[in-house]
């Protein structure tokens, strides 16, 4: 009989019966080695297993006659069934053995598929031939026996990918979590180490695999795992691994049924195992289904599990998506195949899903689409259910779920809205709406407390409008509607949450429990109005988010709500994003200008959007960062270079045309000041040849008609640059703007300066001619200014030559003839009887105009008579008389001339022509610098006063060290009462800084910081940018240099022998004065600016100063502590008291704050602790040894003096002490009662702590049932609601962006310290509407509103798969009563200093400081 013969090549009879039973009593873990000869007699035959294999297939038939007789014939023959098992489990062994060769692992994976073969032919359990632990390890044997080294590797390699600097390439050291979990696959690698297979051995290890997995397949169709739990959970693992093991092609059909013989791949083969122990053969209810699901879960969540540790992220790859799609497909086949029975493990996956989501990007969009496609296999009623346990979801304190909710969010969004049918619950109908999705999920985290769940909730309401969607785009539609809208709220601390039960894992359900704070009755549905203006006020302000990412996601959802016209293209909302073209992020700039490109694009026709995309994109094209000046010349490249055309191809329907000429247009009318941008974008264009001949010849033939001026605008650009124009036009041009009556202001400049560029080109008959027109141009005084001067520019430019000596001759020629023409007409207005009388106010200003700027080509040709017709402009109408009691000036007006009645635009238009006479006569500079001078004291003009500053700004220029000692004059001018020479005075003495040609000596830092509190917010906003962005940068020690003698200057203290000694008059320090209570708020305003711009090092540096320069004066007495002192004293312990005086390293990560989820995140904040405790023990040191012995000095010269000034110290003392809460008793050890009172005020403030953060969770919870946002008012009541208005309203402008700390909910942060003193703030600044200068750039930053956090403090544990079924409730955390009271009790009672101290009562006894006081007498 053949199959006799086959097993007689297995030598059983040979195989000795102790062995056999050895092999059998250790259960198929562990074997004696088999004979060497009779194993080498078996190897003899490479295909003895293959033999055996199909001999015995034909008794596995479902004949029943062949199938049992096959036991007979083992008995009949002698052939031990158990010796035959006991040998194929000794090959299957040793392909499990350490490093087995490619002979091992063909001769295993035969055997076992034997054996699986074995198991199949009836009446093996009869014959015992089933045996659970070789069962199970026949199951592994695919995944033991294919080589694992190069997945491994792969493995590896992605690892180091995802572990790497992307900007620095170095490795970061991977956490201890990483390395627990890649510990087993190292141990692999090695066993794997020194072995090589080709592609025809893996070819022949492949189909061994394939004939187990089959016979496999075969078996479970015959036999039942129903009572084997181990042996389906193999199954299935087995079936869950081999479902990535190799490419299909084509996709799978899960709905075909088909033959086992028919599946080729492994996927395929796995699948359809999957699919039978789905089945009810191989168990009751659906253990079986959940026990696939649950290691399906692994495989759409694009993890390996493993058995001792958490499961493993895979690399993304093109078969790790192939698989993850192909589970997805058959779970769904399996709903549609039982979908009762599997609509619960549905849910139950969903819920995982969700769960196990880790904070990467990649993994969050392909779980996100895996939940949707899940999720539309489900009817209305668990479609329901689901939303509403991701709206609670959604509000866990986990980042990453909160980022994920709103990616399964977007996914839903995007399948058709289901409409309410029978089936579903009234209380879940409202679950079933789009505009749920929008309203309560995406929108209400735009405020939520982590920036990186803001931004990409900004991101998906932006992405909402982009959608197919109607329902979507109708939903955020309604929330920026006036008419309002109905909206289910959130509640940022609902009853319920989700929470884990710490169990064993299994695969269980997350159910939800009712949510008292969602339901459809009256009480959860509010009807809430959303005002259009006060939602852009929200998006203003998240627009300027301390955080990157969630400003550029800002950016993009005001682009999508201008774009599809949710809210109106207004200019203020247009400006939200040319402003943040000057954004302090590289990438947040980047994002504006790409923003405003997509908006134009758009809405190419708005003029406002045209205007907006200019002033953004034109200043980026003089940026500090390259990178940023490449995207703006890209930018105007693209939109407007490009699509100049010949005329005779301008097409009206071309919009890219029509475009690029209307915002050349615009440039011409409303955007003018933009001019110097546009020059800087074609000098760098210049040198790469950008403008051919053919260009210039199609901007030439626009020079006439209605895009006229646009192209005289191009060509004024490119003239000194291009290769030879077409002169012809241009001169033709010039003589028709000559002879027209009516001259355009624009044009006339544009074709002017183009004359000037081409004059070295003209012969000189042409040059005559032309200056000829000039000349009688200019003598008609009839041209506007702007005319005036681009005419005498061109003049100029005319007389140059080669030869000096011919130039100036042409220039006296001319020049001077037009200075002669300008003193006669002077000489009639001023020196004549009644010529004042019936003066010509515009002729008058157009001579004197002309004169000053024709006067710097001709000096030689002003004279003495000159200048005095220009001072008698300039002589007021009547004198000043000291009123009584005030000051004379400290100069004295001329008197040369007898007063006149000039009007204040024509004194202002001398004042500027007397300066350009001084540029060139310094005697004349000399005479009347002082007459300036007093100007800006006494004068009541404000164009008078403005062109002052600015004529005596450009003198320092040219006459530095005489100009300076007028320097306290100019600065005295920033407390003018007119805002314009306010800023005008700003700006020119910022020039001066940045040039050097003035220093910070005397009382100009302390003048120019208080302009940082100028009643006019723009000013103060334009302030802080010139002092942090231009000043700062240029002289990094500035504000430490000068902190302290702010506190002195700022009290208008001069009793100490160093600080604020400079001379000042009596006017001027009661000008700049900020002393007293009232201006306590401007005070600290600029203190806290100041400090907030301070290194570690800096900060660290001044804390000891203070404390020697200014304490240490009282405690030596060389200060004496009056109401002054008192204080500057209390100031200073205040100063000290600030947030922004703790060193950086210091603070600890804020509530809210995202999670270190990656392994650079987390090497960062190891290294953060490791800083924060090296700093914290110098800093400790320092305090001990300098700061604590004068500090306790002080205290007890307050004690005795019972100053008010006490509790300013004892506040102070509270707030450095938090750091070192638990070593209190040893800082203060040889003061015990003071060691005492600290610990109770410590107590104290954390008691009082914890009751602001439960009253604010109560006003959060409110909050959250309006939308609109809250107004925070201008003025505060104590220093800490500034620290909150800080918070809640960051200036949020160019300069430097909030501190991360510094835009967080006033629940999650400690009472400030400055809320213990009960003092007063007044007059702190408001918020600074938006404001643009032509020399310095400030920021546009907006009034902010204060927002509700919408993010629980409960959080989802752990998911587990217990027994029992975990709910899904909010846990509430209460702090037992008796715990307060027992740590109450052992703290020693003390009155608080600010307290009035009651009638002490008549003990016998002394109190521990009389003791004290005492014993150190007895020893002195």
């Amino acid at each position: 009989m053949e199959l006799i013969r086959a097993l007689q090549l297995l030598r059983l009879n040979s195989v000795s019966s102790d062995w056999v039973n050895a092999v059998w009593d250790f259960e198929f873990t562990d074997t004696d080695p088999l004979d060497p000869v009779i194993e080498e007699e078996i190897k003899e035959d490479p295909d003895v297993f293959k033999t055996v294999y199909m001999q015995l297939l034909t008794f596995s038939n479902e004949d029943d006659d062949n199938t049992q007789s096959v036991w007979v014939v083992f008995g009949e023959n002698g052939v031990s069934a158990k010796t035959l098992v006991a040998v194929l489990s000794y090959f299957i062994l040793s392909a499990k053995a350490k490093n087995p060769s490619l002979e091992q692992r063909l001769c295993g994976l035969q055997a076992a598929s034997l054996y699986l073969l074995l198991l199949k032919i009836p009446g093996s359990v009869a014959n015992k031939v089933y045996h659970q632990i070789l069962f199970d390890t026949c199951l592994n044997m695919p995944l033991k026996c294919w080589p694992q080294d190069s997945g491994k590797k792969r493995k590896k390699d992605s690892l180091k990918c995802s572990q790497g600097d992307p900007k620095s390439g170095k490795r970061s050291k991977p956490p201890k979590k990483a390395s627990e979990e890649m510990e087993i696959d190292d141990d692999e690698d090695d066993e794997e180490e020194g072995m090589y297979f080709s592609a025809q051995d893996l070819l022949k290890l492949r189909e061994c695999i394939v004939s187990l997995v089959r016979t496999l397949l075969r078996l479970l169709e015959r036999i039942s795992l129903r009572d084997k739990p181990q042996s389906a959970d193999s199954c299935v693992q087995l079936f869950t691994e081999l479902t990535n093991f190799e490419p299909v092609i084509g996709d799978l059909s899960f709905s075909q049924e088909r033959n086992v013989d028919q599946l080729e791949s492994l996927p395929e083969l796995s699948y359809h195992g999957l699919g039978l122990l789905c089945s009810t053969i191989h168990g009751e209810g659906d253990e079986c289904r959940r026990r696939v699901f649950r290691k399906l879960l692994y495989v759409i969540l694009m993890m390996k599990a493993q058995e001792r540790s958490k499961p493993r992220l895979l690399a993304p790859s093109q078969a790790v998506s192939g698989a993850r799609d192909q589970a997805i497909l058959f779970i769904s086949h399996i709903v549609d195949q039982q979908r009762e029975a599997t609509l619960p493990l549905l849910r139950i996956i969903v819920q995982h899903i969700c769960h196990q989501m880790v904070e990467k990007s990649e993994y969050r969009a392909s779980g996100a689409q895996a939940v949707g496609k899940l999720m539309a296999k489900m009817p209305c009623q668990d479609y329901a259910a689901i939303v509403k346990w991701l709206y609670n979801y959604s509000q866990n304190n986990k980042v990453a779920f909160r980022m994920f909710a709103l990616d399964v969010t977007m996914v839903l969004l995007q399948q058709s809205e289901r409409d309410v049918d029978d089936t579903v619950d009234p209380e879940l109908a409202v679950f079933l709406s789009h505009r749920f999705l929008v309203h309560n999920i995406i929108y209400n985290h735009r405020i939520d407390i982590s920036p990186t769940v803001r931004g990409h909730a900004l991101h998906c309401l932006a992405q909402c409008l982009e959608l197919g969607s109607q329902n979507a785009t109708k939903c955020v539609h309604e929330l920026f509607s006036n008419t309002g809208a109905q909206t289910m709220l959130d509640s940022a601390h609902s009853e319920q949450t989700l929470k884990g039960q710490k169990t064993a894992l299994t695969f269980r359900t997350i159910e939800l429990t009712k949510h008292k704070s969602i339901t459809t009755t009256n009480r959860s549905v509010m009807n809430t109005s959303f005002q259009n203006e006060e939602t852009m006020a929200l998006f203003k302000k998240h627009v300027s988010d301390p955080k990157t990412n969630a400003r550029k996601s800002a950016l993009e959802t005001v682009m999508s709500l201008l774009k599809h016209g949710v809210v109106s293209c207004s200019a203020e909302n247009l400006s939200i994003l040319s402003e943040r073209c000057r954004d302090p992020a590289v990438s947040v700039k980047k994002k504006a200008m790409q923003c405003l490109m997509d908006l134009l694009a758009a809405l190419s026709e708005n003029r406002e959007v045209q205007e907006a995309w200019l002033r953004g994109v034109l200043p980026a094209v003089m940026d500090s960062e390259s990178s940023v000046q490449e995207k703006a010349l890209e930018c105007l490249d693209h939109v407007i270079i490009t699509h100049i055309k010949n005329q005779g191809k301008y097409r009206d329907g071309d919009t890219s045309q029509r475009l690029a000429w209307d915002l050349l247009v615009l440039m011409c009318e409303k955007c003018q000041d933009l001019s110097r941008y546009f020059s800087k974008a074609f000098s760098v264009w210049a040198p790469q040849q950008k403008f051919t001949p053919a260009f210039v010849n199609s901007l030439l033939s626009h020079t006439e008609g209605e895009r006229a001026a646009a192209a005289w605008l191009l060509l004024a650009k490119i003239a000194s640059c291009s290769p030879k124009l077409n002169y012809t036009t241009i001169l033709d041009t010039w003589e028709n703007t000559i002879r027209s009556p009516v001259v355009s202001v624009t044009m006339t400049c544009h074709i002017l300066s183009v004359m000037g560029d081409i004059a070295s080109n003209i012969n000189d008959d042409t040059k005559a001619r032309i200056v000829d027109d000039l000349m009688g141009w200019l003598k008609t005084f009839s041209l506007p200014l702007e005319v005036i001067n681009s005419c005498v520019d061109t003049l100029v430019r005319f007389g140059r030559s080669d030869n000096t000596q011919d130039t100036l001759r042409f220039l006296d020629r001319f020049c001077g003839e037009l200075v002669s023409v300008c003193e006669s007409y002077l000489s009639g207005v001023i020196l004549q009887e009644k010529g004042a009388m019936n003066i010509n106010e515009d002729l008058l200003v157009k001579h004197l105009y002309t004169l000053g700027a024709t006067s710097l080509h001709c000096p030689s040709k002003v004279g003495k008579r000159i200048f005095l017709l220009v001072q008698s402009v300039l002589t007021p109408s009547e004198q000043l008389d000291p009123a009584e009691g005030h000051e004379l000036p400290a100069s004295q007006p001329l008197s040369q001339f007898k007063p006149n009645s000039m009007p204040t635009v024509v004194r202002a238009h001398a004042v500027i022509t007397l300066g350009k006479l001084c540029l060139q006569h310094e005697e004349l500079m000399l005479k009347y610098l002082p007459v300036f001078a007093r100007e800006l004291e006494v004068g009541t003009e404000l164009a008078v006063r403005s062109n002052v500053v600015v004529v005596m700004c450009d003198l320092c220029v040219r006459y530095t060290n005489t100009v300076s000692r007028y320097i306290p004059n100019i600065s005295a001018c920033l407390r003018d009462k007119e805002p314009i020479v306010r800023e005008q005075t700003l700006i020119m003495l910022t020039n001066l800084l940045q040039e050097e040609y003035v220093k910070w000596k005397g009382a100009l830092f302390f003048r120019f910081a208080i302009a940082l509190v100028d009643p006019d917010p723009a000013i103060a906003d334009l302030c802080e940018y010139c002092l942090v962005e231009l000043l700062l940068k240029k002289s990094p020690l500035m504000f430490s240099q000068h902190f302290i003698e702010c506190i002195f200057h700022f009290n208008s203290y001069e009793k100490h022998k160093k600080y604020n000694k400079f001379p000042q008059t009596e006017s001027e320090k009661s000008r700049f004065s900020l002393r007293g209570h009232q201006n306590q708020g401007k005070r600290f305003r600029i203190y806290r600016f100041l400090l907030k711009n301070f290194t570690d090092e800096q900060r660290f540096n001044i804390t000891t100063k203070i404390c020697q320069d200014i304490l240490a004066s009282f405690v030596d007495s060389e200060l004496p502590l009056d109401s002054q002192g008192s204080e500057l004293l209390a100031d200073t312990f205040d100063v000290l008291s600030l947030k922004e005086m703790k060193l950086s390293a210091m603070s600890s990560p804020a509530a809210g704050e995202d999670p270190q989820e990656d392994e650079m995140a987390m090497a960062k904040a190891v290294l953060q602790v490791a800083q924060k405790k090296l700093v914290s023990q110098v800093q400790k040191r320092n305090f001990v040894e300098n700061v604590l012995p004068i500090i306790i000095s002080l205290k007890n010269m307050l004690e005795e003096q019972h100053s008010p000034v006490l509790k300013h110290l004892m506040a102070y003392l509270q707030v450095t002490l938090q750091d070192y809460r638990s070593e209190v008793k040893e800082l203060f050890a040889a003061d015990e009662q003071l060691a005492a009172e600290m610990e109770y005020n410590l107590k104290q403030f954390e008691k009082e702590k914890q009751q602001q953060e439960q009253q604010q969770q109560m006003e959060n919870q409110l909050a959250n049932f309006t939308m609109s946002p809250r107004q925070n008012g201008n003025s505060m009541a104590s220093p800490a609601q500034a620290a909150n208005v800080g918070r809640q309203t960051p200036r949020g402008g160019f300069a430097t962006p909030l501190h991360p700390h510094a835009n967080k909910g006033p629940a999650r942060t400690p009472k400030s310290a400055d809320a213990l003193r009960h003092r007063t703030y007044a007059g702190m600044v408001t918020p600074v509407r938006a404001n643009s200068s032509p020399t310095v750039f400030s920021t546009g930053r907006g009034k902010q509103a204060g927002r509700a956090i919408s993010t629980p403090q409960a959080s989802i544990n752990e998911v587990t798969f217990g027994e029992q079924v975990s709910a899904i409730c909010y846990e509430s955390r209460r702090v037992t009563g008796s715990k307060d009271v027992e740590e109450e009790e052992s703290v020693l009672h003390l009155s608080s200093p600010e307290q009035q101290k009651p009638v002490p009562r008549q003990w016998n006894v002394e109190s521990p400081l009389v003791q004290k006081l005492r014993s150190k007498k007895r020893f002195q």
